[in-house]
């Protein structure tokens, strides 16, 4: 480190990811990448960033530039996933670390992670629902989707909660059902929809959506888990619509995926290729700052 700073020498470190304005997930995890780069600056550490918006016709453009710089590490979010795994099987041949935020992908290349086990939050959320349960529960899967939420992260969470059922053959009793519509308002809903259903897991950060319809029909005794601590997510989950948000914590994902690059690159130091955030489950109680509903 010493002679990195007699050299004066930087490091260049690219971050792919996502356009964030009004994405609070996002910029959450822009936040904890700040917190790195203005910690790690006296370091030599610089960092470069691409953005993209949520196409496939954007995000090509992003990796031609992407693969035109010249850094010393990337960070990236791999939201597409055909892309992703072609873009990084392309980027293989630049010798560069690679680390990966929110997604991990195999791509058949040898590539960090930091983030959460997308099959284990699923199967957590499974158990969840499976609480205090003993007659029958119909169990609403609830797809809140754009366009490209094929995402791997997305089908992992899906096949974790459905294999917590398979693991555990006293619940015999859930029956499951799915709907999927497109993330473009609550109303795309209908009553229909809800007819007998005692549960609903939402796998990603939109299930304020199901709570705000359910809460304008009066509909109640329905449990709801979804993700993220997004504030419309909060703010039902302080009113008592949505029970559990697991929390990705993604202001942490960025801050660890910087620093993954620092340790390896600047420390030189043996860093272990996947790091798993802790599964973080959020109820009202202990939500902080709690609030009164």
């Amino acid at each position: 480190m010493a002679s990195n700073l007699a050299l004066n020498k930087k490091f260049h470190f690219a971050v792919f990811l996502p356009q964030y304005e009004n994405l609070e997930y996002w910029k959450s995890q822009v936040a904890g990448i700040e917190k790195a780069a203005v910690e790690f600056s006296k370091f030599g550490i610089v960092l470069d960033y691409f953005f993209y918006d949520f196409n496939i016709s954007s995000f090509k453009e992003a990796v031609k530039k992407v693969l035109e710089f010249e850094c010393d590490g990337l960070l990236f979010a791999p939201i597409f996933y055909q892309e992703s795994v072609q873009f990084l099987n392309e980027y293989k041949k630049t010798n560069i670390p690679v680390v990966m935020i929110d997604s991990n992908i195999d791509s058949g290349t040898e590539n960090a992670y930091v983030g959460q086990d997308a099959f284990q939050s699923g199967y957590l959320a499974g158990r969840l629902i499976s609480f205090a349960v003993k007659n029958e529960r119909q169990v609403l899967i609830f797809k809140i989707t754009r366009e490209i939420e094929s995402t791997s992260v997305y089908l992992q969470r899906i096949n974790g909660f459905y294999s917590f059922f398979r693991d555990h053959e006293d619940l015999q009793n859930f029956k499951f059902s799915e709907v999927t519509i497109k993330d473009s308002g609550i109303d795309q809903l209908n009553l229909e929809m809800f007819s007998g259903i005692n549960s609903v897991f939402v796998p990603n950060s939109r299930a304020y959506i199901v709570a705000q319809f359910l809460e304008q029909n009066n509909i109640k005794g329905v449990r709801i888990i979804g993700y993220d601590l997004l504030k419309q997510n909060i703010e039902y989950m302080n009113k008592g619509v949505i029970d559990f948000l697991i929390n990705q914590r993604p202001e942490e994902q960025g801050y660890m995926g910087v620093n993954y690059l620092y340790r390896k690159l600047v420390l030189r130091e043996t860093v272990e290729n996947t790091h798993y955030i802790p599964l973080e489950i959020i109820l009202k109680e202990n939500y902080f700052p709690a609030r009164k509903s």
